[in-house]
């Protein structure tokens, strides 16, 4: 087995200039998967709520399920560094059920690091639980010289990596040069971050949407599962033996 990815090798990545790349997941088996392909990075996004179970935003995933999905992960990727999603709600409540909701994660769940939104004093405080933090912060109001202002503030306040969503081509390098924790990028990232990450899901054209789409990923289990229920169904209907036992 490959030596497992932990922080400190993805720092060693970034200063090797190798690019680190991430999905986001929420179960065993997907998790299995990346892990074997060779993916760096697995985070167990909120996201979960919108893309998985129907749910109308993010906001209504709560802790216990982050942690059902991240114990999942976790039992499914040996290699790969685990990152897990503290959820809106205890952001709601204060800066200490946040702190609380992440060492839950970690203890429990057993994720190696958890994604906060990038408040400073949060990322501070979790630090001091004895947990890693993987902060986001967006770039798509700022000018750059801001953005490397908050960047160089959370990594001040010890976050271990850092989520750059919709960084830009100058923004984004500007950012990598200023910090020398991993800068890595989910939504509206660019080839100019250490790294990116992307949704399995979409990855693989796991989604229903993906039946009927025109727009090019890397695979379209969508339409690959459609077809196979089709021809289960008909199958059945003929009265023939279905496939697989």
């Amino acid at each position: 087995m490959e030596t497992k990815i932990t922080i400190p090798a993805l720092q060693k990545m970034k200063r090797d200039g190798r690019k680190i790349v991430g999905v986001v997941a929420w179960d065993y088996q997907i998790a299995q998967i990346a892990d074997r392909a060779g993916v760096d990075l697995i985070s167990v996004g909120d996201s979960v709520g919108v893309n998985l179970w129907g749910h109308a935003t993010d906001t209504e995933v709560t802790v216990d399920e982050m942690l059902i999905c991240c114990k999942a992960v976790r039992r499914g990727a040996k290699r790969a560094l685990v990152s897990c999603d503290v959820p809106n709600g205890p952001g709601h409540a204060g800066a200490e059920a946040v702190v609380n909701a992440a060492v839950r994660l970690a203890k429990e769940g057993g994720a190696d690091m958890v994604k906060v939104l990038g408040d400073p004093g949060v990322v501070e405080a979790i630090v001091r639980a004895g947990v890693p933090v993987f902060a986001e912060f967006h770039g798509e109001k700022l000018a750059a010289d801001k953005l490397v202002e908050e960047a160089k503030r959370l990594e001040d306040a010890g976050a271990s990596v850092l989520d750059f969503r919709h960084s830009g081509p100058v923004a984004g390098p500007a950012v990598v040069r200023a910090v020398s924790i991993p800068v890595i990028g989910g939504l509206g990232g660019g080839p100019w971050l250490d790294g990116r990450v992307r949704l399995a899901h979409t990855a693989i054209g796991y989604a229903a949407k993906w039946i009927d789409a025109k727009t090019e990923t890397y695979g379209n289990a969508a339409k690959l599962s459609f077809d196979a229920f089709r021809a289960l169904i008909d199958d059945v209907r003929s009265g023939r033996q279905i496939r697989g036992g």
